[in-house]
């Protein structure tokens, strides 16, 4: 195995690309709530950046990616990183393990992020902070020792997971609608307006989302070559796709076209795509974008308009419903072509069942994962602020500073 520059430079480049989308989340989210809770909410993601960096060198990597113990987890044998230098290791030959590790761990930062949407405005900051390092534990690591990690049983049996639809995207979304269940709505959900204080934030969050998905897929192809190629493009191409029907979707509905849909589509197609993208076709990308903005749409108005749970910023209806969608359509339009795999419209039903499996039990793990940490830190330390620090907003009774002077 020997270290090659290009490939090193790409996974680095890919690594930071990754890190900007924790912020660009921060914004994404930041735009959708209330002006009172902007700060709290930006909060969710910037410490997260700083505190699943320091659990992931500590821990966390050795977890994910360490040697196997029963096809479940990895051990401790690389706590501290002890054992991951300079050379290369068996998952990325031509990079140093550092350079593949620091790119994981920034996986491992944004998937928790993800999940404060779910709570936004009401959750206390320091079960905010337990339970998030508590997940990154006892969900993440586990579930990207299954499906990436070798000896993981879903990576035997076969299941496709380029870059994170399983591991990312349906763990945190199922996680989140856990958690919105069990925290409860908002006060005055569905009595008074809840509208997003800044449009023109959330925008901005899609637009750097966006730009730092290439990095989490064309880079999860390890090196700067075809494969990364491949995956840049289809990314652009679900994203545009999923931008466009979500928009067109609410315009026909509504009436009027929604830049809000537009941003969320967008996000939608990203989420699709990223568990097939090293594995379909541009024009497969289409229907995979097209799909994530029919489905995505009108998960959110099932679950906030019709079924009333109040996940105040829809993470399980992008992300664990469109994270379903790409990893189902990963097995439905994957293609030896590309990187050695078919699936149902390319003559192999079978790898559709295998994404089906991995569905299941990625979703029925985090959620019953998820929901024995959040009881537990609602029987002692308590979930939920108090109702005068939510009706005061969480930006000025927890952290004591206000977005914005006026």
């Amino acid at each position: 195995m020997t270290i090659n520059s290009g490939d090193t430079a790409w996974v680095l480049l890919s690594a930071a690309l990754v890190m900007l989308m924790t912020p660009a989340l921060g914004f994404f989210y930041g735009g959708l709530v209330r002006r009172k809770n902007v700060l709290s909410t930006l909060m969710h993601s910037f410490f997260i950046l700083a505190l699943i960096s320091v659990q992931w060198v500590l821990w966390g990597y050795s977890l994910a990616f360490g040697p196997d113990h029963g096809h479940l987890i990895g051990g401790l044998d690389w706590m501290g990183l002890r054992h991951v230098g300079m050379a290369p290791s068996s998952y990325a030959p031509t990079v140093p393990a550092t350079a593949f590790m620091a790119f994981q761990m920034m996986f491992a930062v944004i998937t928790p992020a993800l999940i404060t949407g779910a709570f936004a405005e009401r959750k206390r900051f320091k079960a905010f902070v337990i339970f998030s390092l508590a997940w990154s534990t006892l969900v993440y690591a586990p579930v990207a020792h299954w499906v990436w990690a070798e000896g993981g049983w879903l990576r035997n049996l076969g299941a496709l997971d380029f870059a994170g639809g399983t591991v990312v995207h349906i763990s945190s979304g199922v996680s989140a609608l856990v958690a919105a269940r069990m925290l409860g709505r908002r006060a005055g959900f569905g009595e008074e307006p809840m509208d997003p204080h800044d449009v023109t934030m959330t925008l901005l969050g899609a637009g750097l989302l966006w730009f730092g998905w290439f990095g989490f897929n064309a880079g999860s192809a390890l090196g700067a070559n075809a494969l990364a190629a491949q995956a840049f493009v289809v990314t652009n191409t679900a994203a545009a796709m999923g931008a466009m029907t979500w928009m067109s979707v609410a315009w026909l509905r509504h009436g009027r076209p929604s830049v809000l849909g537009a941003a969320a589509g967008a996000v939608a197609g990203l989420v699709a795509i990223t568990p097939a993208s090293g594995y379909v076709s541009a024009s497969s990308a289409i229907v995979i974008g097209f799909g994530a903005g029919i489905v995505c749409f009108f998960a959110v108005d099932l679950l906030k308009h019709r079924l009333g749970i109040d996940d105040a910023l829809d993470v399980f209806a992008v992300h664990g419903v469109g994270g379903i969608w790409g990893a189902l359509a990963t097995g439905l339009f994957a293609e030896r072509a590309i990187n050695g795999a078919n699936g149902l419209f390319f003559g192999n039903p079978e790898q559709l069942l295998k994404q089906a499996v991995a569905v299941v039990a990625v979703a029925l793990f985090a959620g019953v994962v998820t929901a024995g940490i959040l009881k537990a830190i609602d029987l002692t330390i308590g979930l939920r602020v108090p109702e005068r620090e939510e009706a005061l907003g969480l930006d000025e009774t927890i952290h004591g500073e206000l977005a914005y002077q006026l």
